[in-house]
């Protein structure tokens, strides 16, 4: 017995159905943007504004350490367990799952300032290397062939494909312990400013700032945005080379990330962590900075 075909109203409904649906990300996306401008019409109360700070920095190390320094590029070693921990605690910054971010920084970096090719370069726009690219439907999937030394692990495929319940249990958590300017300031807001804080990096890190070393790309330093995002400010040090988990190569180069990491090590949690070789230390001419 055959199956009756769908009628042709049946298959528009069913296209224009999907087709909101394709929307739904870009709508949560804009959509978290007007709860973060809403919280700013509502008085925050000191233990709040501190909870705002905490899911902004610790989140912040989560992006840095974690999604950046563990799993794009392997920069130290760590158990399964905390390795999860990490990943966990990335999705909970609403920049999807570790594959998809690790898998997209490593085409950046294959691909670092080659227009059309690097998913966010100011070659395409400055706007675009900031958050246009987020929207672009070409970085939508993960690109599994850039991460296979992290899909053998089921969990972290799990939380790759389910990201999104994390940040959404930390909402629901947030909502019931402190109401809504808890929720709005916590939450919403000190997730838009992680997004943009985070976003610099791709954008202003390419324009502004002083070169060390001749990378080939427009990475350059600026010491303001490392102090903005824990030490990953110091982007032209970590082209010329990303394998170190200091981006700060010198002393007077603020880079909290890997101090952290650091005591982390002292603990024992994390361990191997990988410094610059001296060769990679050596004085260059700095170019002069962008106009």
């Amino acid at each position: 017995m055959t199956t009756p075909s769908a009628s042709p109203r049946e298959t528009l409904d069913a296209e224009s159905f999907y087709s909101k649906l394709s929307h739904l990300p870009t709508l949560i996306y804009w959509g978290i943007h007007g709860l973060a401008l809403m919280a700013l019409f509502t008085k925050p109360s000191a233990g709040i504004l501190a909870l705002a700070l905490a899911m902004f920095w610790v989140r912040m190390f989560a992006i840095t350490g974690g999604y950046h320094r563990y799993f794009s590029h392997k920069t130290y070693k760590t158990s399964r367990a905390f390795q999860f921990v990490l990943a966990l605690l990335g999705t909970t910054c609403v920049q999807k799952g570790p594959l998809w971010w690790a898998g997209i920084h490593r085409i950046h970096h294959r691909e670092s300032d080659v227009p059309g090719k690097d998913p966010h370069s100011p070659k395409d726009g400055f706007w675009y290397s900031h958050a246009g690219w987020v929207q672009d439907p070409r970085w939508e999937s993960t690109p599994f062939r850039e991460i296979k030394d992290l899909t053998r692990y089921p969990e972290l495929r799990w939380l790759n494909r389910w990201h999104f319940v994390p940040p959404a249990v930390v909402g629901v958590t947030i909502f019931a312990l402190g109401g809504w300017p808890a929720l709005a300031w916590g939450f919403f807001l000190s997730t838009v400013v992680l997004w943009h804080s985070t976003y610099t990096i791709n954008s202003l890190s390419h324009v502004f700032g002083s070169r060390r070393y001749e990378t080939g790309d427009t990475s350059r330093n600026n010491p303001w945005l490392a102090i903005l995002t824990l030490g990953e400010g110091w982007h032209n040090n970590h082209h010329h080379y990303m394998a170190s988990c200091r981006n700060g190569f010198f002393w007077w180069e603020w880079d909290p990330t890997y101090y952290v990491l650091r005591l982390l090590g002292a603990v024992g949690l994390v361990w191997d962590i990988r410094e610059p070789p001296a060769s990679a230390l050596e004085p260059r001419q700095e170019l002069p900075e962008a106009a």
